[in-house]
């Protein structure tokens, strides 16, 4: 039985109470077993912190009563479907249902001298959407919307604030005056917004947080669709104005609260409308209108999927097409968003590049360059200087977007936002802290997600290029997913740590640490050796070991040479990405006081930078001449410094004696896999070396001697294997213990690779037969790939707070990556043998397994036996790669 809604509406002021009266009973004081009924006011049956309790259900017992105040007796009627409320007069009666028992009623209030009312969402008040002083155009009253223009030229693309109802239909009247026949609207917000009945209008308003009443909602739930969130707001909006005598409570000036909260009147859901009601309605009245909810995020840039959006868009509209008659006018284009201002103006500049490719590159309109004053043109950053350099035609695909910046910048610049990020981050000399948030990082957050919309227009700008003229063929996910090299680069963004000073470790602001510390010798082999976790490949040439001192690196090749080895030819790899130093004997790091464990990365493959670096590290070490703090085993220590060398110096010192010692840099990250040119360095390497010496030995060390040089070793014995023939391999072993297939490397992503490969269940067989022979040896290091694979993923459960289980599930997925990454390398050495694998790596990665769609499953990794990959970002190739670089450390140097 539904409520009788004429009865609601015309129902005097007693009508109204009975219903606050019986809504009440049924969303906060039901009972699970019999209770009397009793006689409560209103607020005695919200506990005392101000929450109704609304989780007890209607549902249990046939026999349940409610309770009932204001002294006018009620009846409940039960039947199999749920109980009725019948008012005191017989004139009202409500069903119970479920859903609004559910709803989670909490009451809240901005301070202790503002009335206590109902919360949306249980946490949100209703807050005026757009203020007067926002419209900086002050265009309301004369267009209908605050900051309403027009991008310059010739364009019909055009930005606006949100208007009202009213102000939106005066939008729609003044571009039709004007001659546009096909208007498209987008709106590019992503938080919920109501429209509620004042005067003769409807004006918007938002849910905000109590802690930051002028913050919209955003970053919501991936499953969260804003329409519905909208519908879901209006109901309680609805139910609330019926708790309180159609009265809901709203807030104008939060500010200065002056006369706040404003009370107005819900009488029923028409009173409220949501955005599609607004903005979708002129479609039955204007034949050329239509509208699109295009969620754009405040800050970065957009999701693969919101260029998805976008295209589609364009799919769907022939005067959008390339195959458009060019007599034909090109529809208007309107963007809006809360003021006009930041997602409206990226709209904007992606419906300017859009034009360009409609209208074709002759017809590119000038007339930015003569409105504005050309600015001092600025250095690029070193990221967008490597993008335009490796895309086709990069430095043109750069210039477009430049003018289409300039063309949308009445209200907001993004370039020039990067280059005040830039300056404000570098421009703070200690690193303040405000309201428990460090500075530098907010600033350095800033201007990594400036730079990274910009990253992004260049980009889709490169594809608009490629694919307009195709209608396109590809959307814009699938797309990067076959140029996964920009999401390369993208986590390459912060090079910051390449013009850091030298002398932070003699200021103090970073400590040096020995690697006693960092590296335990958990093979035992520092006495027999001088080398911390020495150990070889069982019956190959093939070696693996931590860092090593000057004298550790003469009793190695002198173990190497020796009679019973005879290895006249070694090639010696360094996999650190870290800046490492011998001082006085022992190796040393330098490390940020507050996190001695974590390393710092340098974000350079080049190997020459790494030595020009750990050549000024040295120099500024010895020429400090004083004490400096180092950390030795657990200990702090002061030391002096008499002697310094490079690691390039400590084999340069012993090619004299070893003729046939090949010394190379070779920086592979910590974690992650390694990066496709990572593969290629170390075959060239491989090869050359095998070319002068069949009999050479391959000696690769890391920090500790575990994680970067176990991932070397394997790619080194896959790589003899090719050269010199596969072992004969036995049975798989029957494995009994529990979760036996995940330490066998079976997970359902990897056996969709194993499926997609040529004899891929052979290429996986044989990196777990290369794994396993190089992991032989390790047992008490507790390092095989395989296993730890899944003891990381295991060990989330046990995580201490959100941030640690973040970084314990990259983890596992990065090392589950370096498992894919091996077998597509090996599948790689068998496909391209044939033509001695003249086509590298990273080639074939991009011409052949692309194709496939092998970055596709790159970009959807994760553990799909337990979780569902949408649901963390880290799945993604975008996420992850640029999650592996982020640094937790404190900003140094310069943003470059």
């Amino acid at each position: 039985m539904a409520e009788n809604k004429q009865q609601r509406k015309g129902s005097t002021s007693a009508d109204r109470s009975s219903s606050h009266t019986c809504l009440w009973s049924m969303g906060t004081t039901a009972s699970a077993a019999p209770q009397p009924i009793s006689i409560t006011s209103p607020l005695e049956s919200v506990h005392g912190n101000g929450m109704a309790n609304s989780r007890q259900s209607l549902s249990m017992s046939p026999f349940q009563t409610v309770n009932i105040h204001n002294n006018k007796a009620k009846s409940i009627i039960t039947n199999k479907v749920a109980p009725v409320v019948i008012t005191y007069n017989c004139r009202q009666e409500f069903q119970i249902h479920d859903d609004i028992l559910k709803t989670n009623y909490k009451l809240g209030r901005i301070s202790d001298t503002m009335p206590e009312h109902y919360l949306v969402q249980g946490q949100y008040f209703m807050v005026q959407d757009v203020y007067s002083k926002a419209d900086v155009l002050n265009t309301t009253g004369s267009y209908g919307a605050p900051n309403f223009r027009q991008v310059k030229g010739s364009y019909p693309l055009y930005g606006m604030g949100q208007p009202s109802l009213n102000g939106f239909k005066q939008v729609l009247h003044r571009l039709q005056a004007q001659g546009h026949e096909e208007i498209i609207l987008f709106c590019v917000r992503e938080e919920p917004v109501v429209f509620l009945h004042k005067e003769d209008d409807y004006v918007p308003y938002t849910p905000r947080r109590k802690e930051n009443l002028h913050e919209n909602l955003h970053d919501l739930e991936k499953d969260v669709m804003v329409e519905g969130l909208e519908l879901t707001i209006r109901k309680e909006l609805h139910d609330f104005a019926q708790l309180n005598e159609n009265i809901f409570y709203i807030y104008n000036d939060i500010e200065y609260f002056k006369d706040e909260p404003q009370k107005i009147s819900i009488t029923c859901e028409e009173d409220i409308h949501v955005t599609e009601e607004v903005y979708k309605r002129p479609m039955f009245t204007m034949p050329g209108y239509r509208y699109y909810r295009l969620p754009l995020p405040m800050e970065g840039a957009p999701l693969e999927e919101d260029f998805d959006s976008f295209v589609n868009i364009l799919r769907e509209s022939p005067s959008l097409s390339q195959g458009s008659q060019v007599s034909r006018p090109p529809p208007s284009l309107l963007f809006s968003c809360q003021v006009g201002v930041g997602r409206t103006n990226l709209g904007m500049i992606l419906g300017t590049l859009v034009m360009n490719r409609l209208r074709g590159d002759s017809e590119t309109p000038t007339q930015a360059e003569e409105m504005v004053t050309p600015s001092e043109p600025k250095p690029l950053f070193q990221v967008i200087q490597t993008l335009i350099n490796k895309l086709p035609n990069g430095q043109q695909l750069m210039e477009e977007v430049d003018q289409a910046i300039i063309l949308c910048s009445e209200m907001h610049n993004i370039k020039e936002a990067m280059y005040e990020n830039k300056n404000k981050l570098e421009g703070i000399g200690e690193d303040y802290q405000i309201q428990g948030s460090s500075t530098k990082d907010y600033f350095l957050s800033r201007t990594m997600q400036s730079l990274e919309r910009y990253f992004y227009l260049v980009v889709f700008n490169a594809y608009l290029h490629e694919q307009y003229p195709l209608a396109f063929v590809s959307n814009f996910s699938q797309w990067m997913c076959c140029h996964a090299w920009l999401y390369r680069l993208l986590g390459c963004m912060d090079l910051s740590e390449l013009s850091a000073s030298a002398d932070l470790v003699t200021r103090g602001a970073r400590v040096l640490v020995a690697d006693e510390y960092l590296a335990p010798d958990v093979l035992s082999t520092m006495k027999e050796m001088k080398a911390v976790n020495f150990r070889r490949v069982p019956k190959m040439p093939v070696y693996g070991m931590a860092q090593t001192t000057s004298e550790a690196t003469t009793a190695v090749l002198a173990h190497l040479t020796d009679e019973k080895r005879k290895h006249q030819h070694v090639l010696w790899v360094n996999l650190q990405e870290e800046l490492v130093l011998e001082g006085n004997g022992q190796i040393f790091t330098p490390r940020e006081p507050s996190c001695l464990e974590q390393h710092i990365r340098i974000p350079s493959t080049d190997p020459q930078i790494i030595e020009k670096l750990e050549t000024s590290l040295k120099e500024t070490v010895l020429g400090a001449q004083k004490w400096l703090e180092v950390t030795l085993e657990q200990d702090k220590q002061m030391k002096m410094f008499k002697s310094c060398l490079t690691v390039q110096e400590i084999f340069n010192q012993h090619k004299s004696s070893h003729q046939g010692l090949v010394y190379k840099r070779i920086p592979l990250p910590d974690c992650s896999a390694p990066k496709e040119e990572d593969f290629d360095n170390l075959l060239e390497a491989m090869k050359g070396t095998l070319a002068e010496e069949s009999h050479s030995a391959f000696v690769f060390n890391c920090s500790n001697g575990k994680s970067r040089s176990t991932t070397a070793m394997v790619i080194a014995v896959l790589t003899l294997w090719h050269f010199k023939g596969f072992p004969e391999f036995g049975d798989d072993e029957i494995v009994s213990v529990p979760d036996a297939k995940y330490t066998k490397g079976e997970f359902e992503v990897v056996m969709q690779l194993v499926r997609l490969l040529p004899d891929g269940h052979r290429m996986k067989r044989e990196v777990d037969m290369a794994l396993d022979s190089v992991s032989e040896t390790m047992t008490p290091m507790h390092y095989h790939l395989r296993e730890i694979i899944i003891c990381t993923y295991r060990q989330i459960k046990s995580g201490k707070s959100d941030r640690e289980c973040q970084q314990l599930l990259l983890k596992s997925l990065q090392f589950l990556e370096r498992y894919i990454y091996l077998i597509l390398f090996n599948t790689y050495l068998h496909l391209e043998k044939k033509d001695s694998w003249q086509r590298s790596f990273a080639l074939w990665m991009e011409q052949v397994a692309a194709r496939a769609g092998v970055y596709d499953i790159l970009n959807q990794l994760a553990f799909s036996e337990f979780e569902n990959p949408r649901d963390t970002q880290l799945s993604r190739l975008r996420y992850r790669w640029q999650q592996q670089s982020l640094k937790s450390l404190p900003f140094r140097g310069e943003f470059i």
